[in-house]
């Protein structure tokens, strides 16, 4: 009983960091930032922007799921939870820059959707690694 108790409450937490971090993205996507001082281009020639946009969809999957009780899914169900999170991901990420090229302040880029969408991999592939290699089926000691 308390370890549903546990699971429970880390899935309830990971949904209020999720509604949070959507309402971060959306603040960071869409605000006017003319008065912030001038930052770096590159960062070991890569456009900063881009690391910016990686940064900010990283946590998508990882929040996205562990805000379900994953721990009683099978492999497969694993697998397609993450495969939609990458779609809702993608999605958001579209919608987010769709907006902001409606934005007189903003400008929609190709090439920030490619660094959301690389980010929202990368983290998916992680949550699977860490899930069916780690959670799922640890080394016997």
């Amino acid at each position: 009983m308390k370890k549903k108790e546990e699971t429970s409450t880390r899935a309830l937490v990971s949904r209020i960091l999720m509604i949070l971090y959507i309402l971060a993205v959306g603040f960071l996507c869409f605000n006017n930032f003319k008065d912030l001082p001038e930052a770096p281009k590159y960062l070991f020639g890569i456009p900063m922007d881009k690391i910016a946009h990686f940064c900010m969809f990283f946590p998508f999957p990882l929040l996205g799921f562990f805000s379900f009780d994953h721990q009683r899914w099978s492999a497969v169900e694993t697998i397609g939870h993450v495969i939609s999170l990458i779609a809702w991901g993608c999605i958001f990420a579209g919608i987010t820059e769709i907006i902001q090229g409606m934005l007189p302040y903003r400008t929609q880029d190709i090439n920030d959707f490619k660094a959301d969408v690389l980010a929202i991999a990368v983290s998916s592939t992680i949550v699977l690694i860490i899930d069916l290699f780690m959670v799922k089926h640890p080394r016997r000691r």
